[in-house]
């Protein structure tokens, strides 16, 4: 190995002394970088690809380092300002510092460094630091990669950060690749990671009515699953194109169960700043489909929600245009609402998918307005056709809730076959 490699597993062994911590698919060199040798590789990757992350900032298990006083720390910034952040070797450049022939880099949403608004298209271009080339899969009309593109390498390489939510898109990406590899006859290697939100299952399976970009497979809201998990259900399941097979290799996560709780250090999207926004992302980004802001445009997104027109609330903030939101809803307009950043973090947790921030959104928006809006983005991210009338009724969150739960039971069977990790 090279020196590179030396020091990343150096760093390894001295944090293993102080504990048993999470060992992530892309640290397991001897496990993947044979299968890449005399290999034409494309990457699917993005800035989250960080080789092994910040070590110490991976959680032991049941999540006894993830706190309130953590939690609501914005990625990258120190948690003691004596220590500055440093990041690892991002996996491009430890597969080419390791002679790693990558001849292309598959970017998803947000684009290959993660500036792109959401639902953006994001061009093609070349990776400037290293000169791969960068083939967008969020580029207007090209989200299934072209016969030609197929055609430049041998072996798929992923390595990127989910979130675990049927809506967040980058198992979508990861879904119409495999589709391609299972085409072509190329295999995949998944350097699995863990997943933030993997400690719960909750919400409907997606009627396929409303599938959509932002919901491909007939999953539950909240899956629970690593994307190496999920990769091997969309095989196992017959979910890919036409029914085909994918070669799929899994470099699973060492001292992983899917009760552990994990601190990231890097955005996994731009607007999901810190692990707060990450446990409220299940139940805020349902304002996506109202009048209702999630708190784009500011620097906290999906831990406030509001609208102009609420007045009555105490709390209140005006969206600006910044990188990641250029052109926030109610963009320069005084907001009233709701700030959640002092959520208690175990309510947070126990309530999963929480209802009663919409809820109470409704209950405050003024009686002409329509709250949700005309097209069916709410359907699209929630799954089925019956929520929107529950929600405009009032009726009570945990009857809403209870709709789902034998969806909940019946994906858990499911996707049982396909865990690697403990439940």
């Amino acid at each position: 190995m090279k020196k590179l490699v030396f020091t990343i597993f150096l760093t390894i062994l001295v944090s293993c002394s102080a504990r048993e911590r999470v060992i992530l698919g892309d640290e397991q060199f001897d496990r993947y970088l044979p299968l890449l040798e005399g290999r034409r590789v494309a990457l699917l990757s993005n800035q989250s690809g960080i080789v092994g992350d910040k070590v110490e900032n991976w959680c032991l298990q049941g999540g006894e380092d993830v706190t309130e006083a953590t939690v609501g720390i914005p990625f990258g910034e120190p948690s003691d300002p004596a220590e500055p952040v440093t990041w690892g070797p991002h996996i491009l450049d430890v597969l080419l510092d390791n002679g790693v022939n990558v001849t292309a880099i598959f970017s998803p949403e947000h684009g290959f460094r993660n500036m792109a608004d959401p639902g953006e298209s994001v061009n093609s271009g070349v990776d400037e630091k290293t000169g791969v080339p960068i083939l967008s899969l969020y580029e207007k009309g090209s989200y299934m990669p072209s016969a030609e593109n197929m055609s430049k390498f041998d072996v798929l390489v992923v390595d990127i950060q989910d979130v675990g939510l049927r809506y967040y898109t980058y198992y979508v990406t990861l879904q119409h690749l495999l589709d391609a590899c299972a085409a072509y006859g190329k295999k995949a290697v998944i350097l699995d990671r863990p997943n933030p939100n993997g400690f719960y299952v909750d919400g409907p399976i997606l009627d396929m009515r409303f599938k959509s970009g932002i919901g491909s497979l007939p999953i539950a809201m909240v899956h629970g699953m690593t994307l190496g998990e999920l990769a091997l259900m969309m095989n196992g399941e017959g979910w890919l194109k036409d029914g085909l097979k994918c070669d799929i290799t899994v470099i699973p996560c060492k001292n992983y169960t899917h009760q552990t709780r994990c601190t990231l250090v890097m955005p996994p999207s731009p607007n999901l700043k810190d692990m707060r926004s990450i446990y409220l992302y299940s139940s805020t980004c349902f304002f996506e489909g109202t009048e209702v802001t999630a708190g784009r445009g500011t620097a906290w997104p999906f831990e406030i929600y509001g609208h102009p027109a609420m007045e009555d609330r105490g709390f209140s903030f005006t969206p600006r245009s910044i990188p990641g939101a250029k052109k926030p809803r109610y963009q320069d307009r005084l907001c009233y609402g709701v700030d959640l950043r002092s959520e208690p973090l175990r309510k947070i947790w126990d309530g999963q998918i929480n209802m009663e921030y919409l809820l109470d959104a409704c209950r405050h928006m003024p009686s002409d307005s329509a709250f949700f809006m005309k097209r069916n983005h709410f359907e699209l991210q929630i799954g089925v056709d019956w929520a929107r009338e529950m929600v405009l009724s009032g009726a009570p969150a945990e009857q809403i809730r209870s709709r789902w739960k034998n969806d909940v039971t019946r994906f858990m069977e499911q996707r049982r076959p396909y865990l690697l990790y403990e439940e």
